[in-house]
């Protein structure tokens, strides 16, 4: 059972970072979508404004209460979100509240915050509209999804990468699910290395596929570290869990710094490709997020 202040903190800084992936994955699909599905780009506006607000609201409680860990990690917001927010809004014409980022480059943490009963209730009702409204948000990926394999529809992003983000969707609701009975998701630790290495190495075939095939080194980059992140999966289930967490940990840092670096060449365009400059941030985000768990695995 968690305590007042694990259950506040635990909750705030799991909002502040799948409340803002969540709405990415709406604006990826609305940008995405083809003039002619007003419909569907519509919902996924309607959808990302939805956890715009939910994300706004969050960011309002989290200052003091946020851990410094949170915090220094990158994974709530990097040095190139506004950015790439920006650049990108520009480039596809869809809109994106930039002053939520603002805000959160000012959060800070406070070991001395006071965690009171009003602030619980407050979070429980955050969890439980975050929660309701992430089961609209995976039904309505289900459906493009399926629109998409029907032929139904033409969108410019792989039926995996929908698959993909619906997988994290459903990750996200699992822990706001445990975190209103005050508990953590109950998986095995190889469980949880898994969906992670999993996404990892999809995240590098996502951008090996993404980039212009004049990219060589890059793409192959990109290849070699899908592949090593398909062998820790592999490994995870014949060896000892220990030895997984630090091979996990250092491809993770290797990831890191390419996304980092691909970031950083595609704001300053230096890199050929059909990535835009906020989903290499937000797989940057990503693997700041799964460092962050590794280094509290280790520990």
């Amino acid at each position: 059972m968690l305590s007042r202040q694990d259950f506040i903190r635990i909750s705030i800084e799991v909002n502040l970072f799948f409340q803002r992936i969540m709405k990415e994955h709406l604006f990826f699909i609305e940008t995405n979508l083809k003039p002619v599905e007003t419909a569907n780009i519509a919902e996924a506006k309607v959808l990302k404004q939805s956890f715009e607000h939910l994300l706004a609201e969050t960011v309002h409680y989290a200052n003091g209460i946020i851990s410094e860990d949170a915090l220094n990690s990158n994974e709530i917001v990097t040095p190139y979100t506004l950015r790439a927010e920006e650049i990108t809004s520009m480039l596809t014409g869809a809109n994106l509240n930039t002053q939520i980022t603002k805000a959160e480059y000012e959060l800070t943490a406070d070991p001395n915050c006071y965690f009171s009963d009003w602030l619980e209730n407050v979070i429980d009702d955050l969890n439980r509209r975050s929660y309701n409204m992430l089961k609209e948000v995976i039904t309505f990926k289900e459906k493009i999804l399926a629109l998409a394999l029907e032929c139904k529809i033409f969108i410019t992003l792989y039926p995996e990468m929908l698959e993909h983000i619906s997988r994290e969707a459903k990750y996200y609701l699992e822990i706001l699910k445990a975190l209103q009975d005050r508990k953590l998701p109950k998986q095995t630790l190889c469980e949880e290395l898994n969906f992670w290495n999993n996404i990892m190495g999809e995240h590098g075939e996502f951008i090996d596929g993404m980039l212009d095939p004049t990219e060589k080194n890059l793409k192959e980059a990109a290849e070699n570290l899908a592949e090593k992140f398909e062998k820790l999966v592999e490994e995870c289930i014949k060896t000892g869990e220990k030895q997984i967490i630090q091979k996990s940990l250092e491809a993770t840092e290797e990831i890191r710094d390419f996304k980092r670096a691909a970031t950083e060449g595609l704001l300053n365009c230096k890199i050929k490709s059909i990535i835009p400059p906020l989903l290499a941030d937000h797989v940057l985000r990503e693997a700041n997020h799964y460092l962050r768990l590794l280094k509290m695995m280790k520990q």
